[in-house]
């Protein structure tokens, strides 16, 4: 007689494409894409709506009011009545205006329909009158939330991992062409969600249809209007050199500079915010006349218009690498200072994203040490953005990617200096950041 196994069975290991062969990863398929359409007309409206605010407020305002050209001073009380708006929006509308740019970028997920609202109106009060942050966190939260609004109306019973796969996808939608391709938006999406082995592809298919019918949305949407789709675009690259000894040590310097740069702007980031949260609407007006002042220190100092220092960054990067032969090594400099300072007060006290103004600052610091020997503009420019975009972020991949692809064939060129930069930022920047306290343990006799 044979022996009668004794224990638990053997536990079957769940199959994870057994969704991609089933009719409802179809199914979800064409939701993805569905979604793809309303969600990134939304997002091109939004990114369409900061950019006529911030024509008007800096330019069309002053103008209105009898000025021949913007005053330097000009942006100091714009942005203390944006704090104003920001602040009233956070504390009075639910959602707290939305993700917190000193913290990094991170996706939780979607927000609630009830949100949606504020994050918005905090966003837009932000980048409309020209605070140092970007549109892409905003937009990550506004496409996954309506995503997720959209289907939940439709249809209540939906599994919560086709929830998150469809919230997901509202997102790559919302952002698809913001990076300058849907593809470093998924790249972007992917590693700060942390979502990794199959599931990676099995989220990621819905993502990048989405993305895609969104970058169909977007190009035809900037043809029609004659806006354009508001992409990253550098058009005009110098050649760069082929990586030599010297590029690999300039490599390890700016990664070093980046890392250390990239944690004092997140430390004195955080510790505003701390206060700002202590008391928001007070502190968060003084922040935005404070981000004002540095604007018009730079433009006293330099001779050159506050809106240099003013905005995310994302449009100037193509001038700046094209002009940066009308840049002094002591302009930029001071550019650099600038910068950093107004970014590390808009990332404690308003509402946005941390990416452009980090690659701007990048840029800034990797032209003025292109002025130093042995290193040539292009390479220093693309070291600069991936090294202090890592710094920033924590995410390796996307900032290679962005760094390089943007340069066309010239990224390709330098990408090896890339690498070495963004790894020693990226290694630095761990050891820099301070382990989480962890969480005491419950006393089970208590329990």
């Amino acid at each position: 007689m044979s022996a009668t196994p004794v224990g638990p069975p053997a536990a079957t290991v769940p199959d994870p494409f057994a969704l991609v062969r089933s009719s409802k990863y179809a199914v979800l398929l064409v939701m993805a894409a569905l979604l793809g359409i309303p969600i990134s007309v939304v997002a091109f409206g939004f990114l369409a709506l900061v950019s006529e605010l911030q024509s008007l407020t800096y330019t069309d305002l002053p103008s209105g009011l009898g000025f021949d050209e913007t005053p330097s001073w000009w942006p100091i009380p714009l942005l203390a009545v944006a704090g104003l708006l920001v602040a009233l929006s956070i504390r009075h509308l639910p959602g707290e205006g939305g993700h917190k740019p000193a913290e990094g970028l991170v996706a939780k997920g979607a927000p609630a329909a009830a949100q949606l609202p504020g994050i918005a109106l905090a966003a837009v009060a932000s980048l409309g009158a020209g605070v140092i942050l970007g549109p892409e966190a905003p937009l990550i939260a506004l496409g996954g939330g309506l995503a997720v609004f959209s289907i939940r109306s439709l249809k209540r019973d939906v599994q919560p991992n086709a929830i998150a796969v469809l919230g997901a996808a509202g997102s790559f939608a919302a952002v698809s062409t913001l990076l300058g391709s849907p593809l470093l938006g998924a790249f972007l999406l992917m590693e700060a969600a942390g979502i990794g082995g199959a599931m990676m592809g099995i989220v990621l298919v819905p993502g990048l249809l989405a993305a895609g019918v969104g970058a169909l949305i977007f190009t035809g949407l900037g043809s029609w209007t004659g806006l354009g789709t508001y992409s990253l675009v550098i058009p005009h690259v110098p050649t760069a050199d082929r990586p030599d000894i010297a590029g690999f040590g300039w490599a390890v310097v700016i990664g070093v500079a980046a890392a250390l740069l990239g944690a004092g702007i997140r430390r004195s980031a955080l510790l505003l915010q701390a206060h700002v949260e202590r008391r928001r609407i007070p502190l968060t007006v003084l922040t935005g006349g404070l981000v004002g002042v540095v604007a018009l220190v730079y433009a006293e100092w330099t001779g050159r218009a506050a809106s240099g220092v003013m905005y995310s960054g994302q449009s100037a990067l193509g001038p700046l690498l094209a002009g940066q032969a009308g840049y002094t090594a002591g302009t930029l400099v001071i550019l650099l200072v600038c910068k950093t300072v107004a970014y590390s007060l808009s990332l404690g006290a308003f509402r946005g994203g941390p990416i452009f103004p980090s690659m701007f600052v990048g840029a800034a610091g990797g032209l003025a040490m292109a002025h130093l020997p042995g290193l040539d503009v292009t390479s220093g420019f693309a070291m600069g953005v991936g090294a202090m975009c890592v710094a920033m972020l924590k995410l390796p991949m996307t900032a290679v990617l962005l760094s390089t692809l943007l340069l066309g064939t010239e990224g390709i060129t330098v990408m090896p200096l890339v690498i070495v930069a963004v790894v020693v930022s990226y290694v630095l920047s761990l050891r820099f950041t301070p382990e989480p306290v962890p969480t005491p343990a419950a006393d089970p006799a208590s329990s």
